[in-house]
């Protein structure tokens, strides 16, 4: 199984569709291992996004991530970084097809509801920064009738 970090931003947060977007990853089939609520710190912000810190945009993404409470957590499943990533859509939520979490609720490149994680080594990374404590390991009663053992 695999592990994938996301961040419901802050205009997640704010517009009350957290519950929304966490109810499409369980019923895809992601199990959530790790969650919490807190306010991002200008350090845990510039160390997330530190290979953006030469760009022009980075001021303005750590503003962002620190403008408001945000949710961040862990989902465990088959393939979780792809699958995330599919159910997001494109990162610029007006391009983004109809159907996905960006494509139904976004408009905005920076205002894009949520982050996942693009690559194993980038949910190792970001899952050790925001989840220093570890996650949680449980069996869901059923899950035979989700995953295929693969």
């Amino acid at each position: 199984m695999q592990h994938t970090l996301i961040i419901l931003k802050p205009d997640c947060v704010q517009r009350r569709l957290a519950g929304t977007v966490l109810a499409r990853f369980e019923a895809k089939g992601l199990k959530l291992v790790g969650m919490k609520l807190i306010q991002v710190s200008k350090a845990l912000a510039e160390q997330h996004y530190a290979e953006h810190a030469a760009r022009p945009f980075f001021g303005g993404l750590i503003d962002f991530i620190t403008g408001g409470p945000v949710i961040v957590g862990v989902l465990e499943g088959n393939e979780a970084i792809s699958v995330v990533r599919n159910l997001l859509g494109a990162t610029n939520g007006a391009a983004a097809a109809p159907g996905t979490v960006r494509g139904d609720f976004s408009i905005s490149k920076q205002n894009n509801l949520v982050h996942g994680s693009d690559s194993p080594e980038s949910a190792a990374r970001e899952i050790a920064l925001w989840f220093p404590e570890g996650v949680v390991s449980y069996d869901i009663a059923g899950s035979t009738w989700v995953f295929d053992g693969a």
